[in-house]
C-alpha cells in the first residue's frame, strides 16, 4: 500500500489533526492503494487561516504578475499531463486517454483565465449630473471553497479555481476522497507555477470536511459538482452562513432523434457520448428517444452490435474503451436500475450484469447495457444511472418528445439529431435545458461560454466556467466622486432626495 495522501495547506504537505482517515481504491482490482487523510472542522479552520492571510497581499499583487503565474501553471500544466493521466485512471479508473481528454478540456478553463484583464476592467461614465463620475471597480471576494466531483479529478477543480486564483482569491479545495491523488499534484504544480503559499489549498474528507466548509465565516463562496441531493444540501447550508452558491447537480441527458437523421451517424455518437468514462459524466447521454416506431427500431439494430462490441479494460489497457465504475456500491446501484428497469416491463436488449475480467474478477466493472422500451414512470428513467447503462424511451412525436424533456426535473443537458433546421430551431427555443446540442451529442460549451444546466440540475447562481466565473468570484463597487473647485460655494445642506439634474 502506498503512503498516506495528505492534505495540502499553506504551500506544505499536513497530515491534519482528525486521525481519520479513508481508503482509496483502484476501482479495476477491488484493492485499496492507499489511504487518505479526512480533514476535521479544526483541519478546515487552519487551511482557511493560511487562505486569508495569502490572500490579503495577493489581492493587492498586479494583474501582470498573476497572469504570468497562470501562463507558468499552463505550461507546469501541460508538461505534467502524463504524470496526472496516470494517477486519474489509477484512481478513478478511467482509461489514459480519457485522462487525457479531461486534461485537454482543462486547459481551456487555464488558458480562458488569462483574460480576466477584460473581464474584470469595470465601467466608467463622467459627468452623469453635478459634475459627478460615476465608476466601478470588481475586487476578488477573498476566501473560496470548491467542492468537486470524482469523476474528473483534474479538470473539474480547474474550472472551478483558476478563475478564481486569476481575479485575486485564494481557494480551499475539498475534492472527492475517492480520488485525492491529482488534486494535490494540482497544488505542486501551482506551487512550481511561482503561485505564493495558502492561495491553493486542498484539504480531504467527507461530509464533515464539506459542512465545516460550509459554516465558516471565513468563506466567502463556494462551488460545486456533485449529485443533486448533495447540490442542494450545499446550496442551503451555504445560503444559510451567508456564502454565495453555485452548486451543480445530476442530470438526464436526452438525444432526440427525428426520422430524417443520419442513424448511423446518430449510433456512433451515441455510444461515445452514452458509454465514455463508463458512462460517469454528468453530460452524458442517458436515454435516445427515436421519434416514431420506425425510427426506434431501426437504431436499435444499429446501437446492439455497437454496444456488445464495446471493449471494457483496466484504465491502462489502450484497446479499452472504457473502465470500471468508482465503487463497489455504484456497480451494485447500476445493476439494481437495471433489475427495476426489467421489473417495470422494459426489455433487455444489452445485458452487462454478468460482465467479468479475467485477472480482474474483484473489479467495479459492469459490461455495456442497452435497456429498450424505457418510460417515464420508471425510477431507470427518472434517476440518474451513473454507470454504462442507457435507456431508449419511444415516441410518438416531436411534441411527445420536447414534453419528455420538459417534464424531467434535471435539466442538465439535451441533444436532437435532425437535418431539418426548422424542427432544430423550434427544439432550442423549447426545451427547458442549460446546455443543448444541435447534431452534437455532448454540448459542453468552450472554456469561454457559460457552463451550467436548469432546474434541479443547477442551483444558486454562477457558471462554472465561461465569462460568467470573474462575476461569481469577484465584489462590484460603485463609486459615485465629484471634485470640485476650490472657488465652488457652499449653500449650505439639501435636504431634498439627490437627483443627477
Amino acid at each position: 500500500m502506498s503512503s498516506d495522501v495528505q492534505h495540502f495547506v499553506g504551500g506544505e504537505s499536513v497530515t491534519g489533526r482528525s486521525g481519520r482517515l479513508g481508503d482509496v481504491y483502484n476501482p479495476a482490482t477491488g484493492e485499496v492503494s492507499a489511504q487518505c487523510n479526512y480533514a476535521s472542522a479544526e483541519d478546515v479552520d487552519d487551511a482557511v487561516a493560511a487562505a486569508t492571510l495569502a490572500a490579503k497581499s495577493w489581492a493587492k499583487t498586479s494583474i501582470a504578475k498573476r497572469l504570468e503565474i497562470i501562463f507558468n501553471f499552463r505550461n507546469e500544466f501541460l508538461a505534467a499531463r502524463n504524470e496526472l493521466a496516470e494517477l486519474i485512471g489509477r484512481e478513478h479508473g478511467k482509461t489514459l486517454s480519457d485522462a487525457q481528454g479531461e486534461l485537454q478540456r482543462a486547459v481551456e478553463a487555464i488558458e480562458f483565465a488569462c483574460s480576466m484583464p477584460h473581464l474584470t476592467k469595470g465601467e466608467y461614465s463622467m459627468n452623469i449630473g453635478g459634475e459627478i463620475d460615476n465608476f466601478s471597480i470588481q475586487q476578488p471576494l477573498g476566501v473560496v471553497a470548491s467542492i468537486s466531483p470524482f469523476n474528473f479529478p483534474a479538470m473539474v477543480p480547474i474550472m472551478m479555481s483558476t478563475m478564481a486564483v486569476a481575479v485575486g482569491n485564494a481557494v480551499v479545495l475539498k475534492p472527492s476522497e475517492r480520488v485525492p491523488s491529482a488534486p494535490v499534484e494540482l497544488a505542486r504544480i501551482w506551487e512550481r507555477a511561482g503561485l505564493p503559499p495558502g492561495i491553493f489549498n486542498v484539504v480531504h474528507g467527507d461530509k464533515e470536511a464539506v459542512d465545516a466548509l460550509l459554516s465558516h465565516p471565513g468563506i466567502s463562496a463556494v462551488s460545486f459538482v456533485g449529485s443533486t441531493k448533495v447540490a442542494e444540501h450545499v446550496y442551503e447550508e451555504g445560503c444559510r452562513h451567508g456564502q454565495r452558491v453555485m452548486a451543480f447537480g445530476g442530470g438526464k441527458n436526452h438525444m432526440i432523434v427525428l426520422p430524417d437523421a443520419d442513424l448511423d451517424l446518430v449510433a456512433d455518437h451515441f455510444i461515445g457520448a452514452g458509454y465514455g468514462s463508463a458512462a460517469q459524466r454528468c453530460m452524458a447521454i442517458s436515454v435516445a428517444v427515436p421519434v416514431g416506431e420506425e425510427t426506434a427500431d431501426a437504431l436499435v439494430e444499429r446501437l446492439v452490435p455497437r454496444v456488445e462490441a464495446l471493449k471494457i479494460g483496466p484504465y491502462d489497457d489502450t484497446e479499452a474503451d472504457f473502465g470500471p465504475l468508482i465503487t463497489r456500491q455504484s456497480k451494485q446501484t447500476v445493476e439494481r436500475f437495471i433489475d427495476e428497469s426489467l421489473s417495470d416491463g422494459a426489455e433487455l436488449r444489452v445485458d452487462g450484469r454478468s460482465f467479468e475480467l479475467d485477472g480482474y474478477e474483484n473489479g467495479f466493472f459492469v459490461g455495456s447495457t442497452l435497456v429498450d422500451h424505457v418510460r417515464p414512470d420508471m425510477s431507470f428513467y427518472r434517476e440518474e444511472v451513473f454507470g454504462p447503462a442507457r435507456g431508449i424511451v419511444r415516441a410518438g412525436d416531436i411534441d411527445e418528445a420536447i414534453q419528455l424533456v420538459n417534464d424531467h426535473e434535471f435539466g442538465n443537458g439535451v441533444a436532437m439529431f435532425t437535418r431539418d433546421g426548422h424542427a432544430a430551431h423550434r427544439f432550442f427555443e423549447e426545451v427547458d435545458v442549460g446546455m443543448i446540442g444541435v447534431n452534437v451529442p455532448v454540448p459542453v460549451p468552450a472554456g469561454y461560454h457559460n457552463f451550467g444546466g436548469l432546474k434541479r440540475s443547477k442551483f444558486g447562481e454562477g457558471y462554472l466556467f465561461g465569462p460568467d466565473a470573474a462575476r461569481f468570484y469577484t465584489k462590484i463597487k460603485t463609486i459615485s466622486a465629484r471634485w470640485p473647485a476650490p472657488s465652488d460655494n457652499v449653500d449650505g445642506p439639501d435636504l431634498t432626495m439627490p437627483t443627477n439634474e
